[in-house]
């Protein structure tokens, strides 16, 4: 199920599923469901690329992280498990072997980290939740609110995350985050998504009002997957993905969703998807990238 990679993120160790013995694991996913069976999804080199994009300086345990004036990782026991095995022309092969990742990676008590891969890998990310934790919040960051039902037929692309997750036993609430521009909901969507319960804040929203409204949707004590488009994030930040939209969260509103998530809630699991390498410039994205998972695993190892 595992494919080591060339580096591992931030220069963690690698590890083997079965010997896995962390706070939080990493781990890869370079393909969800395609919507062209056989073609290499653009994000497919996102994980790879985020791995690699912090140098010594940026990762090493001993350097105080600012975000959070704790060491860098806090403390945490960090892996990374490489990829999890995937076929261009098997999407249903692809998210079986993510939700059992998932669950792997709970039964030996971390929390899980997923890099993608295109917006359709946390659909059984997610899913993969659902032996552990009964109830889970959803925070999404993303352009695009993906409550698509269907796509020339395909039922588990990324334009439909958020409609599987919705259907899901398990997930109680859905936090959407950043939503701006044309993409691919139309209205009825947006009522479907609007009807089931899921709290919707644009990108218009939180530049104009803030993020306070947005976190205080956040169930208390609720435990929460982070599941970030980077689409979400302005294209200044990070200029390397699928449909960049204009007017995203900056990098602080970033850190703020993290932060603020963590503080009132439970992390337990997150994902960042959507990133393309060959879009990015100078791998500034990559690194703003990588720079949020590490605020993400130090809220983990502060709560843990």
């Amino acid at each position: 199920m595992q494919q080591k990679p060339d580096n591992t993120f931030c220069g963690v160790p690698f590890c083997d599923l079965d010997e896995l013995e962390a706070d939080i694991a990493s781990v890869g996913a370079p393909h969800g469901t395609p919507y062209q069976p056989g073609t290499p999804s653009h994000a497919a080199d996102g994980a790879d690329a985020v791995r690699k994009a912090l140098s010594w300086y940026s990762t090493g345990t001993e350097q105080l992280d600012f975000d959070s004036i704790h060491p860098v990782f806090a403390g945490a026991r960090v892996v990374d498990l490489g990829d999890v095995s995937d076929d261009l022309d098997d999407g249903a092969a692809n998210r079986a072997n993510i939700a059992q990742a998932t669950r792997s990676v709970l039964q030996k008590e971390a929390v899980p980290i997923l890099l993608g891969g295109d917006d359709s890998v946390p659909i059984p990310f997610i899913q993969g939740l659902d032996r552990i934790h009964k109830e889970i919040t959803v925070v999404q960051v993303d352009a695009h609110i993906d409550w698509r039902d269907e796509v020339n037929g395909v039922t588990h692309g990324f334009s439909s995350t958020m409609r599987r997750a919705s259907e899901m036993e398990h997930v109680r609430d859905i936090i959407q985050i950043g939503a701006r521009g044309p993409g691919s909901a139309r209205v009825g969507d947006c009522e479907d998504a609007v009807s089931w319960g899921a709290k919707i804040f644009t990108a218009r929203d939180i530049h104009k009002n803030g993020l306070d409204e947005a976190l205080k949707a956040v169930p208390k004590r609720s435990p929460v997957v982070l599941s970030i488009d980077v689409d979400g994030i302005d294209p200044a930040v990070v200029p390397g993905v699928i449909l960049p939209a204009f007017g995203g969260l900056s990098y602080q509103q970033m850190l703020d969703v993290i932060h603020g998530v963590a503080e009132r809630a439970t992390i337990v699991a997150a994902d960042f998807v959507e990133f393309v390498p060959q879009r990015d410039i100078q791998s500034r994205g990559a690194q703003a990238i990588a720079r949020l998972v590490c605020n993400v695993i130090n809220m983990i190892a502060l709560h843990r």
